[in-house]
């Protein structure tokens, strides 16, 4: 009974009911759009920096390990580790930031093949000269580039000479002098890659390397690519936790507005229902059952539209963003958007419930 009734006073307001299920679906699409962004990017740094091909990865004296914004450390190291033993090759790059989280890598294009086997390339080729470059498919797409086609980048304009699949290294690559030259950063590098002839001595070499070079951070690739998790970046999950909670808010002002509304239209049927004898039990019931409805299939059309965000950010933003689908997080988001919900249906369920039956038949 108490079912038909919610379902009846739900269709009988379409307009507010769609409204509030739409808002509660986007505080659900907000949260898994903004964790799956989060874990998208880091996770993609992550399968980029495995396609190196390296077993160990030497980043500069108290440099963090997901932070490439300077080139601090001496080319001359490469000659060092080169000459260790078991080091099948060792080779530096250089990485430059170039506006918001985009950067270009500038590598040995001769040594890297070497240590990760070659790009693989889906058109065109390696560089021709010192103002080629090469991109990866993402970074070709979203800018609609070709072969031989040009992009300004640190002021100066690049002819692409090759599209590589990504997943290996960066999304623009230049020659290693060049990007030293214009940047004033020549003999230096930002980070230093070694591949061993023989993988299973990795952690006896990185125990080696760390001897000789104790103030370097010196990491296995494994251990490198696991330091790409939300903890690891500053502020990242403070963040997180802020859209959480504005969600929550917006989550809960809709429904308190819904239901505050509701309760105020329907003041001559609670009267009814109080005077046939129902109990404020039974009538909160009511309030609190359409509210679970609501914050039910706004959940539903939530994870629903968060397909549909990702879509979006791959198709046309692809090459500077990264988002995945996050299951393991549907069940928290559901119960972030029933508590919200339901916290926002407790002070108009409050108020029906002490109305005065007489006064409430007497409502015009």
């Amino acid at each position: 009974m108490i079912n038909k009734l919610v379902l009846e006073n739900l269709k009988h307001r379409p307009v507010r009911t769609m409204l509030s299920i739409f808002a509660i679906a986007i505080e659900v699409t907000m949260i898994l759009t903004l964790v799956g962004l989060s874990r998208g990017m880091l996770d993609e740094s992550a399968r980029r920096a495995r396609g190196v091909g390296a077993d160990i990865w030497i980043r500069p004296p108290g440099s963090s390990a997901i932070s490439f914004s300077s080139a601090p450390m001496s080319e001359g190291l490469v000659k060092f580790f080169s000459e260790q033993p078991h080091v099948a090759v060792a080779t530096g790059t250089i990485a430059q930031p170039i506006g918001g989280i985009d950067t270009v890598t500038g590598v040995d294009l001769e040594h890297f093949s070497r240590l990760s086997g070659g790009f693989r390339f889906l058109s065109g080729g390696p560089f021709q000269g010192q103002n080629d470059i090469m991109v990866d498919e993402r970074y070709a797409k979203q800018n609609g580039l070709k072969v031989g086609s040009f992009v300004k980048l640190l002021n100066k304009q690049w002819r692409i000479s090759g599209i590589f699949e990504s997943g290996k290294l960066a999304r623009m690559v230049m020659p290693l002098r060049r990007l030293q030259e214009l940047t004033g950063n020549t003999g230096k590098l930002t980070q230093i890659f070694v591949k061993l002839d023989d993988p299973k001595l990795t952690n006896a070499i990185l125990r080696d390397f760390k001897a000789k070079l104790p103030d370097y951070s010196i990491y296995s690739v494994e251990e490198f690519t696991s330091l790409f998790s939300v903890n690891n970046v500053p502020g990242l999950k403070q963040f997180i936790y802020v859209v959480i909670l504005i969600s929550v808010i917006v989550g809960f002002l809709v429904v308190f507005l819904s239901m505050y509304t509701a309760v105020l239209e329907r003041t001559r049927e609670i009267g009814i229902l109080k005077s046939l004898g129902a109990g404020p039990g039974y009538i909160l019931a009511i309030l609190i059952r359409e509210t679970l409805m609501l914050a039910a299939i706004g959940s539903v059309l939530g994870i629903a539209l968060s397909y549909g965000t990702r879509w979006l950010i791959l198709e046309f933003a692809g090459a500077t963003l990264t988002a995945m689908v996050t299951p393991d997080w549907w069940p928290t988001t559901t119960l972030i958007a029933v508590a919200g919900a339901v916290m926002g249906a407790l002070y108009p369920g409050w108020k029906a419930i002490k109305q005065d039956a007489l006064e409430a038949l007497s409502y015009e």
